[in-house]
């Protein structure tokens, strides 16, 4: 292998001293603009690489972010990315994302990985079925700090960014009540994970407040893949009478539960109204549009990476505050408005 470019090869072709040629490559201000340009042009003529990870292993930082990720393929995990890259890129940290596919021993594998990368502190979003945060004891015992967002424990003293996923619930079944809805089907995911359940908090105490009685058969609590979608649509064209409502705990799952729905013959939402959740793209480009909770991922991705960053730089406490609430809205369209209300 062709030997590595040196600060020495660097100093000895411009017959300057080392010292000199380190400081013009940090742009220190001691070194004057020509010997600077001299030193950049010679470095960029020689091939010259910084050697990062011998400079982090001296300051004892990665200057690197770990994210841990419980899935890629959504377009609100796109979101909180963006959210995160633009406020860690401005601070000038790396970031190393991992995802667990739903997976707890995929997760604590992910996490001993981050953590012989050295990475300085931790973004998590939990997967499914993760029923403690023991994995996270490395992290926790090294006192690098970690901050969750979304799929969090709440029970825990660390810091996390969520919204109000009970208040959402609420309100989206409160939503289909008011179009007139009196069997409303909920569609979701595991109840052991707090989002999902706390979703079905809020859909089961707005069906009491408006004396609806709860019936666990309505409960459909799927994988939220594509392949449950519609398993679950076919469930609900068995069902007699058929569902007037609907509430989706993701948008992409009630497209597509949607779409099965209408190629069945019933029509949205004069038929069955439908309430999804997340906000995604798709939501505006189906037939009808579709009703949903706004879940501002972007926002949530840079709260979560501004709180990490502040503390990562000793301008803030991550315990100083341990829960953030982002808001989150009902915007409603076509697929529930059943009395015209948009």
């Amino acid at each position: 292998m062709k030997k590595d470019i040196t600060i020495y090869d660097i100093a000895r072709e411009l017959k300057l001293s080392a010292a000199t040629v380190s400081r013009g490559l940090k742009n220190s201000k001691v070194i004057n603009a020509y010997t600077k340009k001299r030193i950049l042009e010679k470095a960029e003529e020689l091939g010259y690489r910084h050697n990062t990870f011998a400079s982090n292993l001296r300051k004892q930082k990665s200057h690197t972010i770990g994210v841990l990720l419980h899935e890629l393929n959504s377009n609100f995990i796109t979101s909180v990315l963006a959210g995160i890259e633009n406020v860690t890129t401005n601070a000038g940290y790396d970031i190393i994302i991992t995802h667990s596919a739903e997976d707890y021993n995929k997760e604590a594998a992910n996490l001993i990985n981050l953590f012989h990368k050295r990475v300085d502190g931790v973004i998590a979003s939990l997967s499914f079925n993760t029923k403690s945060l023991d994995h996270f004891k490395l992290f926790f015992e090294k006192k690098i700090p970690v901050v969750f967002f979304d799929r969090v424990d709440e029970h825990s003293d660390n810091t996390h960014v969520i919204i109000d996923n009970y208040k959402s619930g609420y309100v989206a079944t409160q939503h289909l009540i008011e179009q007139g809805c009196k069997k409303i089907v909920t569609l979701t995911a595991s109840l052991k994970r707090n989002v999902y359940a706390q979703r079905h908090a809020g859909y089961t105490d707005a069906l009491y407040d408006a004396g609806i009685p709860y019936d666990k058969q309505l409960v459909l609590i799927k994988d939220l893949t594509e392949k449950s979608a519609l398993e679950a649509a076919h469930e609900i064209l068995k069902m007699w009478p058929i569902p007037d409502g609907l509430f989706v705990t993701n948008d992409f799952i009630a497209a597509v539960c949607m779409q099965e729905l209408k190629n069945n013959g019933l029509r949205i939402p004069q038929d069955i109204a439908i309430v999804g959740f997340n906000n995604d793209s798709i939501s505006k480009i189906i037939e009808p549009q579709l009703t949903t909770i706004n879940y501002p991922g972007k926002d949530m991705g840079e709260i979560a990476a501004r709180s990490l960053i502040h503390h990562l730089k000793g301008t803030g406490n991550i315990a100083a505050t341990n829960r953030i609430i982002i808001k989150s809205d009902l915007i409603v369209r076509g697929s529930s408005s059943k009395k015209g209300k948009n």
